[in-house]
């Protein structure tokens, strides 16, 4: 009998997970702080805890959780409930060295732990086409493998606790930069009669296009257009990340100049209310 799945977290996230764990087979329960969001992951299948004692009776446990403080606090509660024997995955993006502590005091509790936090959104995840980036132990990654192969197209075992998350933090640092490199390249076609269409799809056909752009050409047309998308990674959720990014350099000494005059246009987007669109809407403010 495989072992049960815990999630803690029912965010888009979270919720994409619980979802595909059940449809690859496995028994699933999931818990959120506020219990109506769990509503998805159980349309689909999963079970819900009342409570993080009860997730904890779990073999594993995956966490889908927004930042640093929320981590800590329900592995706070985790570990009252007792973790010994588990497996514990969190699949959150934090600076290396909350992952680094969070890891010694699972380990302390006697759990297995690894920090994998993950590339791509909600439409991979539910099609298991996931980028994952773990840290940990050869055998605790090992042990998390047969859950995180559900979930990802490849799974890179990076190094000791902490690894994944500095690779996640490096991974999305271009993507939060190319919103507003993309509004600046669009603003130099200002006046130029060329169609916003014809711009992006020779963008998208070239090497000034990542696979975001093509992904998402016409949610960027949608935007330019003066029609915000919502985000399944939204400003927000960019905003964030490149926070983080910023935070891990300055502890580290390094010069992040780019970055640093990017996380102002981040600030001032959320300040005009765009934090839940996409990052398209911060290419939309920079075009002007």
């Amino acid at each position: 009998m495989s072992d049960t799945i815990g999630i803690a977290g029912a965010g888009r996230m979270g919720s994409a997970f619980a979802r595909r764990l059940v449809e690859a087979g496995r028994e699933v329960r999931i818990w959120n702080r506020s219990p109506g969001r769990c509503a998805a992951a159980v349309s689909a299948g999963a079970g819900q805890a009342a409570d993080l004692a009860e997730l904890a009776r779990c073999d594993i446990l995956l966490l889908s959780l927004t930042d640093a403080a929320a981590v800590n606090e329900v592995t706070a509660q985790l570990l009252q409930a007792g973790v010994a024997g588990k497996l514990v995955i969190d699949l959150s993006t934090l600076l290396p060295t909350d992952s680094e502590a969070i890891a010694a005091r699972l380990t302390a509790g006697g759990a297995d732990f690894v920090d994998c936090p993950v590339g791509g959104t909600v439409a991979p995840a539910l099609k298991g086409q996931l980028l994952g980036m773990a840290g940990g132990t050869e055998a605790a990654v090992a042990r998390a493998r047969p859950v995180l192969d559900l979930l990802c197209r490849r799974v890179e075992h990076l190094g000791p606790a902490g690894a994944g998350s500095r690779m996640k933090l490096a991974l999305n640092l271009p993507l939060a930069l190319y919103w507003q490199a993309l509004g600046e390249a669009l603003a130099l076609l200002r006046g130029s009669g060329i169609a916003p269409e014809t711009a992006i799809s020779l963008m998208a056909d070239s090497s000034a296009g990542p696979t975001v752009l093509r992904n998402r050409a016409q949610v960027v047309l949608d935007t330019l257009g003066g029609g915000d998308q919502p985000g399944t990674f939204d400003i927000a959720g960019l905003a964030k990340d490149l926070r983080l990014a910023l935070a891990l350099g300055q502890a580290e000494g390094l010069d992040l100049p780019v970055s640093l005059a990017t996380e102002e246009r981040y600030a001032a987007a959320l300040s005009e209310g765009l934090g839940s669109f996409d990052g398209a809407s911060l290419s939309r403010r920079a075009a002007g």
